[in-house]
């Protein structure tokens, strides 16, 4: 189950990341399809055309698309002076040192921990 889902995950980054490429794959495989539904110029064959104006704006609107989408990093980044806009260093509070306190120490009762693991080597 996992190693499916890994597979799928894999599969999805790796379509956003090709997406052009696919609209180019796209293009080539139904270039008649697309002439004959899509293709502006119909009507002047001489242009040769053959969807390339259709295949044009679907490149563009992906190109759109991909420049509107905010990416994660460049929010953060956008959003970090205005976080730390109102931070200033304070001065350290003047008053009563903070007193130090460790644990009562026991006469005899003190072993040095894993002395009998760590010990240097012999000969």
């Amino acid at each position: 189950m996992k190693s499916c889902f890994a597979y799928l995950l894999v599969a999805l980054v790796l379509l956003q990341t090709f997406s052009r490429e696919l609209l180019v794959v796209d293009f080539a495989l139904n270039q008649a399809t697309i002439t004959a539904r899509f293709c502006v110029n119909k009507a002047r064959p001489q242009l040769h055309c053959d969807g390339k104006c259709y295949f044009a704006k679907q490149l563009k609107k992906q190109q759109e698309r991909e420049s509107n989408a905010p990416s994660p990093l460049k929010e953060r980044l956008e959003m970090l002076p205005v976080a730390l806009g109102s931070w200033e260093a304070r001065p350290a509070q003047p008053g009563a040192p903070a007193t130090m306190r460790y644990a009562a120490l026991v006469a005899g009762r003190y072993a040095a921990p894993l002395g009998t693991v760590f010990h240097p080597p012999l000969g």
